[in-house]
């Protein structure tokens, strides 16, 4: 049990913290948990007052934990003043009323906490819709013969649909869902033309990916012109922002910035944003972004890479950018060296706000992307050059020989670009 008492003189939305571990040797793995679910729910704008994990071999079928500890936490309600328990492990509806019954106060999971977060930080009508999806679902279960609660004015677990999403009955719900998710479709389609049109201009796309909060916003701001939006707290970035990256070896390349990755990703938002999430599939590249100063960065290393297998985004190579390393100490920069994996092409130990390595990051960008393009060889007439042109432009000319016939160039180049050169003219 942990009592933060600078904390209860503090304004704000009062919480309690709680959380389960079944057995001893999970202890440790819920204290990792605990910490990052502090900085949610202070991301979130709630002040937390005390934490508690419960040390149970199973969970209570009605309550989830224990009926002591629940009689515990019920007793240290007017001695800390929260008005909210906030849950690290996601409860069944029959469980979040009991709970709330017995503790007297609402109950607010790990899922719900993460949602609540995303409707704050949605800015565009995509974000909006998909949180807004996200919310109804995680929402329809709980409305089972349960009362509407009016919980408004800005406590946490209340924001984004509000009022409509609260008071209104199953059939109403399961009737937007059928709008949002007409709406969702519609932003796949558009996003698979984009999608499209960058190929037939064969720009090649890295995309960004990482545990929340890893500073990929801000080593995309420093790779290009910038302009995204970056801040030093949990999901930041919800809405995908693309920029344009000269690595110095053939056309222009699109840096795509995603929404962060983190422990117990609600299944809701990942099938709320599986729209924006095919640009992560879709990439050429993957920049996995790392923050080199966090406690446990090799377990949140996993959690990315998990949560991709569970995405089915297996496909594109990955680069390993180990961010932050101005706030590690010299030792703890030569572990961070020591970084390799099959999974990588390559890994770079950079600063984002410092600048420290971004140029040797851009080299294994570069060289990540080129080793991927095929060598190629072809003859252009005198008379047609539109083909050439593409090649000079969007792939890299080793060599050119005038002869009778015409130009024979040789280089390399992606193979999407050899499909449109190839249409144009024939193989030597």
């Amino acid at each position: 049990m942990r009592v933060f008492d600078e904390a209860r003189q503090q304004r704000g939305e009062k919480v309690f913290l709680l959380a389960w571990a079944p057995g001893e040797p999970a202890v440790a793995r819920a204290e990792g948990e605990m910490e990052e679910l502090v900085e949610l729910a202070t991301t979130a704008g709630a002040v937390v007052v005390g934490s508690a994990i419960q040390r149970r071999a199973n969970v209570d079928p009605a309550l989830f934990f224990g009926r002591g500890k629940v009689e515990e936490i019920r007793a240290l309600r007017s001695e800390l003043d929260f008005g909210l328990v906030i849950t690290n492990d996601e409860l069944s509806p029959r469980q979040q009323r009991n709970l709330e019954d017995a503790l007297g106060v609402p109950i607010v999971d790990r899922a719900g906490l993460i949602l609540d977060i995303f409707a704050q930080h949605a800015r565009s009508r995509e974000g909006r819709i998909q949180v807004e999806a996200a919310q109804l679902r995680h929402l329809l279960p709980r409305l089972t013969g349960s009362q509407p609660r009016s919980r408004l004015g800005g406590g946490i677990g209340t924001r984004g649909p509000g009022e409509q999403q609260l008071e209104t009955d199953r059939r109403r719900i399961r009737t937007r869902l059928r709008v949002l998710d007409r709406e969702l479709g519609q932003v796949r389609d558009s996003r698979a033309l984009h999608r499209a049109g960058r190929k037939r201009r064969p720009f090649q796309t890295i995309a960004l990916v990482g545990y929340t909060n890893a500073g990929k916003s801000s080593l995309l701001n420093s790779l290009t012109a910038g302009g995204a939006r970056s801040e030093n707290q949990m999901f930041a970035t919800l809405d995908p922002t693309t920029r344009a990256i000269d690595l110095g070896v053939g056309p222009l390349t699109l840096l795509v910035d995603t929404v962060g990755f983190i422990q117990k990703l609600p299944a809701e938002l990942v099938a709320a944003f599986r729209a924006t999430l095919e640009e992560v599939a879709e990439a050429d590249l993957l920049l996995h972004v790392l923050d080199a100063s966090r406690v446990g960065a090799s377990a949140r290393l996993e959690t990315v890479h998990s949560t991709l297998e569970d995405l089915g985004i297996s496909g594109p190579p990955m680069v390993l950018a180990v961010n932050k390393i101005d706030l590690c100490s010299a030792e703890a920069r030569q572990r961070l060296s020591m970084y390799s994996s099959e999974r990588y092409l390559g890994v770079g130990l950079v600063s984002a706000s410092t600048g420290e390595g971004l140029p040797e990051l851009r080299g294994l960008l570069s060289r990540a992307l080129s080793s991927r393009w095929a060598a190629a060889e072809a003859v252009f007439p005198y008379r047609e050059r539109s083909a050439l042109d593409l090649w000079r432009r969007y792939g890299v000319v080793d060599s050119e020989e005038f002869t009778a016939e015409g130009i024979r160039v040789t280089g390399r180049m992606p193979d999407d670009l050899w499909e449109q050169i190839s249409q144009r003219q024939d193989r030597p």
